[in-house]
């Protein structure tokens, strides 16, 4: 199933889309219990049956064309974000990329890195969607836009079994991790993670849905591309992660509680950045991010003008 949540009045409903009718199903009006994805999120196995059954159903008075129909990211204020940074291929690009614009030798990747999956904790309240206006921060030269596979928690845990990681994850999203690269540059001495650089309102897109598990099958097989105003600007497989999902999964719930509606990204995929290519964007430009088997995620930069 893919489930999202879309704007029906002022208020944020969880519905399900039909690609191949063109339409989506609202889940409280079709007489199920959810009026948020995380609510689904939360029931479980048996909130799953439930809404799979409305979806046989189908019944007419739930439903409305997905064309015009303003989505909101998925979970629009999820329980929280983590992205790590588990491709090689980006991580030297983007490596010599820094080397290049900060003029100064950057050092080799650590051992450790291969050992251990790496990560930071972003903002859960900059969250928007599909089709949403990203705000340039004012204090940015050098924006970017990073084409990262992400994973929802579904189900509660604490030290997973890698063998079981998979079991916990309730599907997949498209995530678009914005950043400021010339503040992230400044930052990155600090040591101490991204900041301003990843931190502003609009900055974390989720979308356009989330593709629950079944209908993914192996998270590690998919293809991934990123277009800016319709040309193709890179992209990879995810089978390229160093660690798997079950991995990060296993390894950040050593004794951590995972939680359902929590998110944690795979960081960006080769190539799959702006930084990678030293080429950047400009306002108005339109980031198109397409995984293979969920879909694609659209969104346009904009530069308000400075005040008078």
């Amino acid at each position: 199933m893919k489930v999202a949540t879309y704007r029906q009045g002022g208020s944020p409903s969880a519905c399900l889309v039909d690609t191949g009718r063109g339409e989506i199903l609202d889940l409280g009006r079709a007489g199920t219990r959810f009026g948020s994805v995380l609510q689904l999120i939360q029931a479980g196995a048996e909130g799953l049956a439930e809404a799979r059954d409305a979806a046989k159903r189908w019944p007419s008075v739930a439903v409305r064309p997905l064309r015009g129909t303003q989505l909101l990211a998925p979970l629009p204020v999820p329980e929280s974000i983590r992205d790590c940074l588990v491709y090689e291929r980006h991580l030297h690009n983007a490596m010599k990329a820094w080397e290049k614009l900060a003029n100064r030798p950057v050092t080799e990747i650590p051992k450790v890195w291969f050992e251990r999956p790496t990560w930071y904790k972003g903002n859960r309240f900059s969250v928007v969607g599909h089709e949403a206006e990203v705000q340039w921060p004012p204090y940015s030269e050098m924006m970017d836009f990073e084409l990262e596979l992400a994973c929802v928690i579904g189900r509660k845990g604490r030290d997973i079994p890698a063998a079981k990681g998979l079991e916990h994850i309730f599907g997949f999203t498209i995530f678009n991790d914005f950043s400021a690269r010339d503040t992230q540059m400044v930052e990155r001495p600090l040591g101490m993670g991204p900041m301003k650089g990843k931190d502003f309102d609009t900055g974390n897109v989720f979308g356009p849905w989330i593709v629950t598990t079944d209908e993914i099958g192996d998270p590690q097989k998919l293809d991934m591309q990123v277009r800016v105003n319709g040309e193709h600007w890179g992209g990879g497989n995810s089978s390229e992660m160093q660690h798997g999902f079950a991995q990060i999964l296993a390894f950040i719930s050593i004794a951590e509680t995972l939680h359902p509606g929590e998110i944690i990204a795979s960081g960006t995929v080769g190539t799959g950045c702006g930084l990678e290519l030293t080429r950047f964007l400009k306002p108005n430009d339109v980031v198109e991010l397409e995984v293979e088997k969920i879909g694609t995620l659209r969104n346009r930069i904009v530069r308000p003008q400075p005040a008078a």
